[in-house]
């Protein structure tokens, strides 16, 4: 019994190592997998797996290899080095759930992962794969933890958010971080209830932020430094609502829009980062008490005070506050100009402008759209037609100066606040043309409100304006008033509203009857007095020679405006400034009649040109260029002008289109630091274009010629304030104006200063207006070498970055006093922008190269070295690498706001005793312009708009081809 019991023993050993072996043995699909995986490597020695062997799973296991049973769960080989690629079977480890190959060499394209339905863990960052499958993400419904981050999938094209991963409800972790993920965030991306932590940084993604974020579980979110010109954009409020976040990364986007004030309600926010973006408006109260341990706010256009805050760490450099230190307020009046941005959604084309403290400062003038009184107070807004959207801030009634509120052709909404009333001076409040709505607020008798052109306001009963101010102007849109010799036909009848009854009554009826009658009789009058004013008018009009109506020389200030008036003779022409309208005498001192154009006609003529630069006359000569020549003009009352005309020679197709892209281009824009156009004139062959006068001439002048010219240079100061004139200029035509232009001739030659040394960028035949929603545009070859961008010069595709590499040459040539192109110069620093970036780095190399006349000293050379980091970063070789102008802009402000002139640069103003009465001063003045710096002189400074063909290319390639 006993030996029997032993057999029975050695039977069942026997049989149950025969099941132990059995269930050794690798599943073989799951064997040939690895095998693959293992032939698609260049460096399988790695992995340190048998040459034979046919048993993962082991005993003993592969190295890296876990297994539950024969089938393979869990592969974990990261850090080791690996090159080559993963087999395309891969996704037949159908029981794999965890699988580690991060930072490896690995590379091609990636398998796809679809029915690995319990993979739950897959970490694949940090590797070279350069393709991605689109049904990756296939069923993939166990995922908890994914990253793909740093790997350059679909380099070129990138790839879209994958809608798949909609169905990985338990995902907890994705990183996708610098991988070519294009396109919007999706929706779901919201909704997947298990997700806390979401990093896309430095991908190319684009568009706002998704509602549904709203209630979502994130708590880590990284959505920083999207590449390419289309970033994230749009409103951050979102973000103040996902109450589980734990730490923000939002910087290096196009996120706009104000920073939410319930942001408070965040109150396990750690960390966050808004630095490069365009938020706009004051910061929350609610932010800065925040315990944040990092609170970024670099870069964007934060307006308001600093407040003081509760953050660890806290940094808000390059914003538009008015105060530089946290704690201080805003002067009153600032505050109320800032509500009314607010109320009206923060216009973009104002908040560069309208930054500091001052809204009426002695030395930058006022804020655009302000007029000021000799008290340094705001008297007059004055913004008709800037499509503002939003409502009235009643702040505005704590300006108690403003006299004149000119708010016409908007899209203002709401309605006006009753507090506006109580402003005591004033007499013009025009709202016409907008949405505003009932009650209309009781003014009195002294104001003139305007409010034609609000359909729901128009509706209202009972008077919607005020008897005009006895001085005020009649309104374009206001009837005229009626004489006095007229009677109502009614007496008892209100004059601004008719009072309707029920027509129970004969009375009533016969009341109404009456009216109606008048009023059609009052309508056929008013048809006949049109139609005769209209045959008048045109008959003036037929008699008129050519004349020209100028634009405001400061378009925020009416009263600024010149006019140039031609008499009404036919046989000769006289020209000169008037502020208005008024009577003008011929040459034999007989008094005509002026002729007067308005606004929007800038045709002048010919011979009235002639005359004022005593027939183009060349001692007038101002410069030539690729257009042709210009001339100063002096007008009968000395105001000077300067006339640019057009060769005869060069009368051609692409001439005329310089012509008519200036005249265009010049009538849509208006900037204090863009050279105006007064006027243009065609006549038979003749061209002509008439500019504001710039009386020092162009920067390239100072930069290269002074000594011959026998001018100052240009101190440092100077060249810092004409860097930030220009920065400014070129950041309103890429991103504040109205439509987005390219200058493409942007150059120091182009750059015109003024009296006061401050700059004006000019010459706008070249300029291409930037289509929507495109990343560049192709042309042809334009602009001048030494200052073309890279892929201009090869391609001829441009971009708003074509104008920022030109930029950074002008910023070199001011650094160095060199000019941008000398083939003069040995090889090596022949191309200055070439030159430039191989001696950046070096401050001895450096500070050799700056100009001598700068004597450039220790003091210096902080603010030296960061004009020339933005030089160099201005001209990257990568178009998507250089930076917009507003960020020069911000980087040059702090430095302007440092370096003042100091009292050895004022002598423009020694002899002037400032105790003298005003008049006196402006007689001394008007004095010292009659002997100011004409930019006559150089004939090969400013040449055509592409330079002599610089070595290396073709002979056959000329200007003419360029251009």
């Amino acid at each position: 019994m006993e030996g029997t019991t032993n057999i029975e023993v050695c039977i069942f050993l026997f049989f149950g190592l025969i099941i132990t072996m059995c269930y050794g043995v690798t599943n073989p699909n799951d064997l040939k997998v690895l095998n693959d995986f293992r032939k698609g490597l260049e460096n399988s020695k790695l992995l340190k797996w048998p040459e034979n062997g046919d048993d993962p799973c082991g005993p003993p296991s592969w190295p890296y290899v876990f297994c539950s049973g024969d089938r393979v769960t869990q592969i974990q080989a990261k850090n080791l080095g690996l090159t080559g690629s993963l087999p395309q079977n891969f996704n037949q480890l159908s029981e794999l759930y965890n699988l580690g190959l991060q930072r490896n060499n690995l590379s091609g394209m990636l398998p796809s992962f679809s029915g690995l339905s319990k993979l739950e863990f897959a970490f694949l960052d940090y590797n070279a794969f350069d393709a991605i499958p689109s049904n990756f993400f296939n069923g993939l419904s166990s995922l908890r933890v994914l990253s793909l981050e740093e790997n350059p999938l679909n380099a070129s094209a990138g790839w879209s958010f994958p809608m798949d991963l909609e169905k990985s409800e338990q995902l907890t972790n994705l990183s996708l971080v610098h991988c070519n993920l294009v396109g919007p965030l999706p929706h779901f991306l919201g909704t997947l209830p298990s997700l806390t932590s979401l990093r896309l940084s430095s991908n190319r993604l684009s568009g706002a932020i998704p509602s549904s974020f709203t209630q979502s579980s994130i708590q880590v979110l990284w959505l920083n430094d999207q590449e390419g010109d289309d970033k994230l954009t749009g409103p951050i409020d979102v973000i103040a609502s996902m109450v589980f976040l734990r730490q923000v990364w939002l910087h290096g986007n196009q996120f706009t829009g104000t920073i939410p004030h319930n942001i408070g309600n965040l109150t396990s926010l750690q960390e966050l980062n808004l630095n490069s973006n365009r938020l706009v408006g004051l910061i929350p109260e609610s932010l800065a008490n925040m315990d944040l341990e990092v609170l970024v706010l670099n870069n964007n256009k934060l307006m308001g005070p600093i407040p003081e805050f509760k953050a660890t760490n806290v940094s808000f450099d390059n914003n538009f506050f008015c105060q530089p230190k946290p704690g201080l307020q805003c002067a009153p009046e600032v505050t109320a100009l800032l509500d009314f941005l607010e109320d009206l959604n923060y216009p973009s084309f104002l908040i560069n402008d309208w930054s500091g403290n001052k809204p009426c400062s002695d030395t930058t003038g006022s804020w655009f759209g302000l007029s000021c009184n000799s008290n340094s107070q705001v008297s007059i807004i004055n913004l008709p037609r800037q499509k503002l959207n939003g409502t009235l801030s009643p702040s505005l009634a704590k300006l108690d100066s403003l006299i004149e509120i000119r708010l016409e052709g908007n899209n203002i909404g709401g309605t006006v606040p009753d507090n506006f009333t109580e402003l005591k001076s004033l007499r013009l409040l025009d709202l016409s043309d907008n949405n505003l709505e009932p009650p209309l607020p009781n003014f009195h008798d002294g104001v003139k409100v305007i409010t034609e052109g609000n359909p729901i306001l128009s509706n209202q009963v009972g008077p919607i304006s005020s008897p005009p101010h006895e001085n005020s102007q009649p309104s374009l849109h206001s009837p005229s008033p009626p004489s006095s010799s007229h009677k109502p036909l009614v007496p008892s009848q209100s004059s601004s509203s008719i009072q309707y009854k029920p027509s129970g009554n004969n009375r009533f009826k016969t009341i109404a009857t009456v009216a109606g009658v008048s009023v059609f009789a009052v309508v056929a009058l008013s048809v006949v007095y049109l139609f005769i004013c209209y045959e008048k008018k045109k008959k003036a009009t037929l008699e008129a020679p050519s004349s020209i109506v100028v634009h405001p020389r400061d378009p925020s200030d009416p009263q600024n405006m010149v006019k140039i008036a031609v008499s009404n003779s036919n046989t000769t022409g006289s020209l000169s400034t008037k502020t208005g309208t008024s009577s003008l005498s011929n040459i034999s001192g007989e008094t005509q009649s002026s002729h007067v154009v308005d606004a929007g006609n800038l045709v002048i003529s010919c011979q009235v040109l002639r005359k004022v630069t005593k027939d183009f006359a060349s001692e007038n000569e101002l410069g030539r260029g690729g257009f042709g020549t210009v001339y100063k003009g002096e007008l009968e009352d000395g105001t000077k002008i300067a006339v640019k005309r057009m060769e005869h020679g060069v009368i051609s197709i692409k001439a005329l289109e310089e012509f008519q892209a200036e005249i265009a281009v010049l009538s849509k824009v208006r900037h204090r630091h863009l050279v105006s156009l007064l006027g243009y004139s065609i006549e038979g062959n003749e061209r002509l274009l008439v500019y504001e006068y710039m009386p020092l001439g162009a920067l390239s002048q100072h930069l290269f010629h002074w000594k011959s010219l026998k001018l100052e240079p240009l101190s440092w100061s100077q060249r810092l304030a004409i860097a930030l004139d220009v920065a400014r200029a070129m950041e309103y035509l890429h991103g504040l104006a109205r439509e987005t232009f390219i200058h493409r001739d942007l150059k120091s030659s182009n750059i015109l200063l003024g009296d006061d040394f401050r700059a004006k960028v000019s010459d706008f035949g070249l300029v291409k207006l930037a289509p929507n929603g495109e990343k560049s545009v192709a042309t042809k070859l334009a602009g001048t070498f030494g200052y073309l961008a890279p892929e201009y010069a090869v391609m001829g595709k441009i971009t708003t970055k074509v104008d920022v590499f030109s930029y950074g040459v002008v910023l070199m040539e001011l650094l160095t006093g060199l000019m941008a192109l000398d083939e003069s110069r040995p090889e090596e620093s022949r191309y200055l922008a070439e030159y430039f970036w191989r001696i950046k780095s070096s401050k001895e190399k450096l500070m050799a190269a700056i100009d001598p006349v700068l004597e450039a000293s220790e003091d210096t050379f902080d603010s030296i070295t960061i004009v020339a980091e933005l030089a160099g970063h201005c001209t990257a070789r990568e178009a998507n690498h250089r930076p917009d102008m507003s960020h020069a802009v911000n980087v040059l402000v702090a430095l302007v706001e440092k370096w003042r002139p100091v009292d050895d640069e004022l002598d423009y103003y020694s002899g002037i005793d400032c105790s003298r009465p005003l008049p006196q001063m402006l007689k001394i003045w008007k004095e010292a312009e009659s002997s100011e710096f004409s930019y006559a002189a150089s004939v090969g400074d400013s040449k055509g708009s592409i330079a002599a063909r610089p070595s290396g290319f073709a002979d056959s390639f000329t200007s003419a081809d360029a251009r």
